[in-house]
């Protein structure tokens, strides 16, 4: 059986960039990295989804304010599908799972922002659906913990998707 297949963008939003007293780690090379996947989508006729996070009334994520809206180096075209959430599932109470079924999709390429909280849950969630995940290794981020250096947070959660939820691939291995 084919697996079709869409890009899963997570998260990639202005107010991810503007955050008062965070710094997402490796901010430009993500969005380097996201072009060029959604590029090569594009080319293959690949659905993109976009993801974004609805926030609290006043928070960098309002979807009232302009930094919900996905960052403009990758922002979404006509065709494209855009799906908001208020979890850190992006399958919970959206349509998320919908869409894709009508797709017939069976296998998704994730990247995004946050490693550790919506790219990781919807990563383990789509695994749990039965959906084949690709995890683009350089295609997600984070910020700094107390705890944690965001580049630690991501090595450590790409060693545990691919343990069970996801295949770990680097941006230019992925082909569509």
């Amino acid at each position: 059986m084919e697996k079709k297949t869409a890009l899963l963008i997570v998260d990639v939003q202005i107010g991810m960039f503007t955050q008062p007293d965070y710094s997402l780690y490796h901010a430009e090379e993500l969005l380097d990295t996201l072009e060029r996947l959604i590029k090569k989508a594009r080319n293959a006729n690949i659905p993109i989804i976009f993801i974004q996070h609805i926030g609290e009334s006043g928070s960098e994520l309002d979807p009232l304010k302009n930094s919900f809206k996905v960052h403009p180096r990758i922002a979404p075209l006509s065709g494209d599908y855009e799906i908001s959430k208020t979890r850190a599932n992006s399958f919970h109470k959206t349509n998320l799972k919908q869409t894709l079924d009508e797709l017939g999709i069976h296998q998704l390429i994730i990247g995004g922002i946050q490693t550790e909280q919506c790219v990781d849950t919807t990563c383990r969630c789509a695994s749990d659906l039965g959906y084949n995940i690709i995890l683009v290794e350089d295609g997600h981020s984070t910020f700094d913990s107390p705890i944690l250096k965001a580049t630690d947070i991501i090595k450590h959660h790409n060693f545990l998707l691919a343990s069970w939820a996801a295949v770990i691939k680097p941006e230019k291995e992925i082909e569509f």
